[in-house]
């Protein structure tokens, strides 16, 4: 016999759209409980850079930010175009603003700070802000969470105790070698950090700082969180969504909904067989750094009971350098400092390696399925990269940890013939596409692929380096070849909602009382990305309307 309640809303997952929507389903007055298949909270979000893209919301609102909603619109409508409908692009947009403001008159612990200067991922198109749109919360004192810090889903990388900072400081950190900011700011927080430990502060920054302060208001509204209870079944009754099975420490529960699901459990980029279903090309578990739980039940659960999905062969991708012993580095700001390349198996350039993440990735796959292999990539540096930058986590000059030599994924030669011959590709190919770089770094321009010509390039560039900031000749041996594979923070596709968050049929109609926001659904940017925090910013957004559409629905017999 299972073990039955009732509430009024049941979310399932606990990232930055679960935890939304149940704590704006409180707040609208309604019973919720929040159910995670895990012993941690904070799913993919807690593992990420914590970025909120959210056009005019109040920091920018109040940072003097030159934005507007019909700006924001046009240039959502620039990135997206059709592939999403104008209704749902329109809700993200009207709510977001709403969203931020709602939550923030009701609890202290959501504050964010601007990421001035971190640009739009394609500023030159219509309505785009180089100066940027994206948010990330505020270092959060992990003290505040008690017991229930050590809950925190563990991010992919970590450092020691007491040492933390913003997006801003990352930003600065990685021209450390190269100019007096990234200095300062290396010592300020190492300052901060020695502090920090002098008076027992445990800061939290980035993807952790958010499900912290999430969490922190959760608790504040007294909105219970059952971790380690998957869900096993949607419950149904004539065509209408009215609860849910689980399981809670391994024992069945049933948990019956007044009003509503939310579906808020992440993607499927750790289930292997949904990839190899629904990508072509190279597939594989090992390349992304999303929460290792989300396995695709909750897009499964909704499909199996007539929910539609979309943009399922689409993921928020990056390459990446596999780690031979733990999760990929994703790759970020290495592709656009100057004095490095990404290269096919044929030798030869194939995109603005600074461009934004996924079109990269794109353009991986999409080559590739032409017939020359771009899966791995080829990362090609020299030694005056490394001295001068941070790469997988190490400092200029410092070297690479040898478990990337003994497991093939770097390789090192003193002449770029060399080099060539040690990763399978030809020599004089390889060797030409350098000295065309290089004449390009000379000169300014990249005649190819127009590296540093948006102000997205240049924001990871280095500010040293005149006239592009992203090009530099690659003549320096020894020479380095990095295999790139086509990484991702999580899928993008899911169960098709409207501008309400309800999941739909393949006909249109709407599955009553069941709704789906974040990775659980098919995202609003459809197959591109607007800006950093595009991810979270649309998934905390949605998660609010689906509460907010529950709290104005009338209640069902549970």
């Amino acid at each position: 016999m299972s073990e039955e309640h009732v509430y009024d809303v049941v979310v399932v997952g606990s990232g930055a759209a679960g935890m939304t929507a149940a704590l704006t389903a409180a707040y609208r007055g309604l019973s919720v409980v929040l159910i995670e298949k895990s012993r941690s909270f904070g799913g993919s979000t807690a593992r990420s850079g914590g970025g909120v893209w959210i056009p005019n919301n109040p920091v920018l609102v109040g940072e003097g930010v030159p934005d507007s909603p019909d700006l924001a619109r046009v240039y959502l409508k620039s990135v997206v175009g059709d592939r999403v409908p104008q209704e749902k692009q329109d809700a993200f947009l009207d709510n977001g603003p709403r969203m931020m403001t709602y939550l923030g008159a009701r609890t202290g612990h959501l504050q964010f700070v601007y990421d001035r200067g971190y640009s739009d991922y394609h500023p030159e198109l219509p309505g785009g802000l180089a100066q940027g749109r994206s948010i990330e919360p505020a270092i959060v004192d992990g003290r505040l969470l008690g017991e229930d810090l050590d809950k925190i889903n563990r991010p992919t990388m970590s450092g020691p105790k007491g040492i933390a900072f913003t997006v801003s400081d990352f930003h600065d950190l990685n021209m450390i070698a190269r100019t007096w900011k990234g200095k300062r700011t290396a010592m300020k927080v190492g300052v901060q950090a020695v502090l920090n430990k002098l008076r027992g502060r445990l800061p939290l920054s980035l993807g952790k700082a958010l499900v912290a302060r999430l969490w922190l208001a959760l608790r504040d509204a007294n909105v219970p969180v059952w971790l380690n209870t998957p869900l096993t079944e949607l419950i149904i009754d004539s065509d209408t969504v009215i609860g849910v099975r689980a399981e809670r420490d391994g024992a069945p529960i049933i948990i019956r909904a007044r009003r509503g699901v939310v579906l808020a459990a992440g993607g499927f980029e750790h289930n292997l067989e949904m990839r190899k279903q629904f990508f072509t090309g190279p597939v594989s578990t090992d390349w992304t750094v999303g929460a290792t739980e989300n396995v695709g039940e909750g897009i499964r659960a909704g499909e199996s009971i007539g929910g539609a999905l979309d943009l399922m062969d689409d993921a928020w991708w990056g390459p990446s350098v596999r780690n031979p012993d733990g999760p990929p580095f994703f790759c970020l700001a290495e592709r656009s400092q100057p004095g490095a390349i990404m290269v096919n198996d044929a030798g030869e350039r194939f995109t603005n390696e600074s461009a934004s993440y996924v079109d990269v990735v794109h353009t991986m796959y999409e080559q590739h399925a032409k017939g020359i292999g771009h899966v791995p990539a080829h990362f090609i540096m020299d030694q005056r990269f490394r001295d001068r930058y941070l790469f997988l986590g190490t400092f200029p000059k410092q070297a690479i940890p040898q478990k990337y030599y003994d497991s093939g994924i770097i390789k090192r030669a003193d002449t770029l013939a060399e080099l060539a011959t040690e990763i399978g590709v030809p020599v004089d190919a390889l060797t030409a596409t350098v000295n065309r770089f290089n004449g390009f770094a000379k000169t300014g321009r990249d005649e190819d692929f127009q590296r540093g010509e948006s102000a997205y390039d240049r924001y990871y560039g280095d500010p040293t380096v005149e006239p592009n900031p992203c090009l530099a000749p690659i003549d320096q041996g020894p020479f380095y070849a990095v295999e790139m594979v086509p990484g991702d923070l999580g899928t993008k596709g899911g169960l098709v909602t409207d501008e309400h968050s309800r999941v739909l049929r393949a006909d249109g109609t709407a599955i009553a009382g069941l709704y789906a926001a974040g990775n659980n659904s098919a995202a609003v940017m459809g197959n591109s990305y607007a800006g950093a925090g595009a991810t979270i910013g649309p998934a905390m957004v949605f998660g609010y309307i689906a509460a907010n559409h529950l709290a104005d629905a009338e209640p069902k017999t549970a």
